[in-house]
């Protein structure tokens, strides 16, 4: 059974670094997507970030590209996202997820359609 619990939350200044993090169990991932995704109060949950465990290519949307970075802890196996330069409107619930995805993948696969999800961390920016 998949679990995936976040870490790392809690309130920060704007222009606060945070870092949060996915600890992944239940089965081996080499072969999986593992995305950060958000909700904000009366919003829908929106992409944020993912990879590909094996491999090295990372998918950002436009409102953070430059500021957050994903990346994978082998040895922890956790998958983290490390938040620079927060801004108030990164005030949110960020959640971990993980899907499948074939060897020969499309890019357009981390984006959505996620299998596995964990139960989110609040991350709070005052301004």
């Amino acid at each position: 059974q998949v679990q995936l619990v976040e870490s790392g939350g809690g309130l920060v200044q704007a222009g606060d670094s945070l870092t949060l993090s996915c600890a992944a169990s239940g089965r081996t991932f080499s072969n999986h997507a593992m995305g950060w995704f958000r909700q904000a109060p009366g919003k829908e949950r929106e992409f944020v970030a993912a990879m590909r465990w094996s491999a090295g290519m990372t998918y950002y949307s436009d409102s953070v590209k430059g500021r957050f970075t994903i990346s994978r802890d082998n040895a922890k196996n956790t998958v983290d996202l490390q938040m620079n330069n927060l801004k108030p409107e990164d005030t949110a619930v960020y959640f971990c997820a993980a899907k499948y995805v074939r060897p020969l993948y499309s890019v357009s696969e981390f984006y959505s359609n996620y299998e596995h999800w964990g139960q989110g961390t609040q991350v709070t920016v005052s301004s």
